[in-house]
Order: structure tokens, then sequence, then C-alpha cells
């Protein structure tokens, strides 16, 4: 459900940024729709001044030569984290057996280097996005398993030791909604939910200074999905499987924000896992409003601020921060307007929310 996400960080996130609001791009506004007006030194420099590690960007490969994008992009200000949106996944980076490409994986992964950015590199094993030849292939338990180390061995052992790298969403979407069963795949249909800690484990293997996360959707809010999802994460310790961290999607819809993010959150961080905001966006039924905007601001506001709550919560993806190339207009017929900035590159009212939150203040 997207596109379709070792230096100590120390040094990462201490490295020089952009200090004056002179250093981010502020086009004209271009709409009589309400814009942002804060005027800031950069999301990522909020964030990293409240404490959290960075604020971040997905980004996808044909983006990459907009260079209005990319100037946006290129500023660590704003954009302290890069998540490849799809260049990671398993058709881009092994397409036929023990065939393996990073030409685009390394294009982004560059160009976090060197804007001094973290990488959350997304994903090593997912339902979907796979090559027929993982799918087809009737492999037994012992022959999938082996597929899958080969693959995690030499996807994240190409950007072992990176100086950028920070985390791998490891396993990608393996919960049902509802009541946060197993998905059925070509992984857990063969393996079972061992195939979760055959990644992990093979992930570790391969670069053991990477973050470890599981990423799922539905999962940031209390309820079934949740609880299924901390279960799992207490199985995996109790087998001594390596893993750090869950990433909450956050694909939410204006209006609809959970209200229980805090405390699920924080359910969490007692299993002594870290956490992320991995993919947010908000959207809303077109066109846009100045009453939808409003809404989104303060929805916006929400998530930031659940995130500053709690100490486990690492940092902030948005997915995509333009309009322009976001992913949902394409896959929700009809909906749009889900990101901070809009298909001009211009703040809206929800950037205004992020900052809000970043800085401490009440919603306004």
């Amino acid at each position: 459900m997207k596109f379709s996400q070792a230096v100590k960080l120390a040094v990462l996130v201490g490295a020089s940024l952009p200090t004056q609001a002179a250093a981010v791009p502020t086009p004209a506004a271009s709409s009589a729709l309400p814009t942002g007006t804060s005027v800031v030194s950069g999301l990522n420099v909020l964030a990293k001044a409240a404490g959290k590690l960075y604020f971040g960007s997905a980004t996808d490969n044909p983006e990459l030569t907009d260079t209005t994008y990319t100037s946006y992009l290129d500023s660590s200000a704003h954009f302290g984290q890069i998540t490849p949106g799809n260049s990671l996944k398993w058709d881009a980076t092994e397409p036929e057996p023990n065939t393996f490409t990073f030409t685009e994986g390394d294009q982004v992964t560059d160009l976090v280097k060197s804007n001094g950015q973290i990488l959350r590199a997304h994903n090593l094993v997912w339902h979907e996005q796979l090559p027929d030849w993982v799918t087809a292939n009737n492999y037994n338990a012992t022959g999938l398993t082996a597929v899958i180390q080969n693959h995690i061995a030499n996807v994240a052992g190409h950007y072992k030791g990176q100086p950028c790298m920070y985390a791998w969403d490891v396993v990608n979407e393996p919960l049902n909604d509802g009541d946060g069963s197993f998905r059925s795949d070509v992984f857990y249909d063969t393996l079972g939910s061992s195939y979760i800690s055959i990644a992990l484990t093979a992930a570790r293997e391969a670069d053991p200074n990477a973050k470890l996360y599981i990423n799922d959707y539905n999962i940031e809010s209390t309820g079934a999905k949740a609880t299924a999802m901390q279960n799992l994460v207490k199985s995996l310790q109790a087998d001594g499987v390596p893993i750090d961290g869950i990433g909450m999607e956050s694909h939410f819809i204006v209006g609809e924000v959970p209200t229980t993010l805090v405390e699920n959150f924080q359910a969490f961080a007692a299993l002594g896992v870290e956490i992320a905001i991995t993919e947010l966006d908000i959207r809303m039924t077109l066109p846009e409003t100045a009453a939808l905007l409003e809404q989104q601001k303060q929805d916006f506001y929400t998530v930031v601020d659940a995130c500053l709550q709690v100490s486990a919560c690492k940092g902030i993806t948005v997915w995509d921060w333009t309009d322009k190339y976001s992913w949902v207009p394409s896959t929700f017929s009809g909906q749009g307007a889900a990101t901070p900035f809009d298909d001009n590159f211009v703040e809206k009212p929800a950037f205004d929310g992020i900052v809000e939150a970043l800085k401490g203040q009440s919603f306004s």
C-alpha cells in the first residue's frame, strides 16, 4: 500500500545543518486556498531540537530529475532522513535469481550521503513487488529459506557500513487487517511465521549495525492488529530473534486520525523496542477546501505531537512531502492532497500543524 519504506548516530545527527530560513526554498503562493505561514529554519531542525533523530521523507527515483523538487529534498534542514520508495524492494534489487542490481538504490543512497542525511532502507521481505521467480517456483521450506537468506545477505550486505544507514524495514506488512492474523503469502504459506525470524536473523548477520524493523499499517492505535504485533515482538524476543523497532505507517484520512496513538506507542515502548512513524500522509476527498485543510492541519499536529510524547518514537517520515508526487491519487480514486506541501511546493496549513507540534506549542 505504498507508491504501488555505520557511523554512530551522534555523528550523523550532529552534522551541520542550515539554520536560516532563507536556506529552505519558499515559492510564492499559487492558490486561493489557505497556505502555511510558518517561517522556520526547517522541519528536521525543529525535530532534532525537540529530541527526535529526524524528520524525513520518502522519495522515488523518477522524482530526482525534478530540480525544484530536489532543491527541497537536498535540504537537510527540512528532511534529515530519506526512505527510498521503491528502489530497494525485491523486484528492483533481485529481478532474477541471484542477479542483483543496485543502480537506483545507490542513486538514492548517494544523495542521502551527500546531504548528510539518514537512510531508512525499505524493504527486504514483502508480499508485494516480488518477481515471479520468487512466487512461482514452488520452493519447499529449505529452498525458500535459502532464497530469503541469500537475498538479504546481498541487499543488506551491499549497504553494510554506509555512513548514512540507520535502519531496514526487514519484514513489511506481515499481518492481516482486522484480527492481526498472519498474512497468507508465499513466505507464510511455505514457512509459517518462522520466515520473520529467518529474515531478521539474516539481516542482523548481513549488517550488525543497522536497526531492524517490522513495518505495518493500522497498528498505530490500540486494537487487535496492534496487540498482535506486540505479541509478535514478545515472541521474537523470547526466542532471541533480533528486533529493534516497529514502523507505524500512518496512512490516515482527514478527520479520522486515531485517538489512542500515545497509549499505543507507549505499549510498544514498554516492550523495549523503538518505534517510528514511517509513511505519514493524511488524505482527503477532493476537492480541497479551507475546512478540510484546517482539519488536516490539526491531524498532522496530532500525529507529530503523539511521537513527541513518547521518547521511543525516534522520528517521523512523510510518504513524500509534496502532493505532486504522492501515491494517493493513483491508489484512492477521488482522494489526494495528503502531504504538507501542495503540487507547486507551497506549504499548506498542515505544514503549520507540524511546526506547532515540533515547537511544543498548543494547537492553534
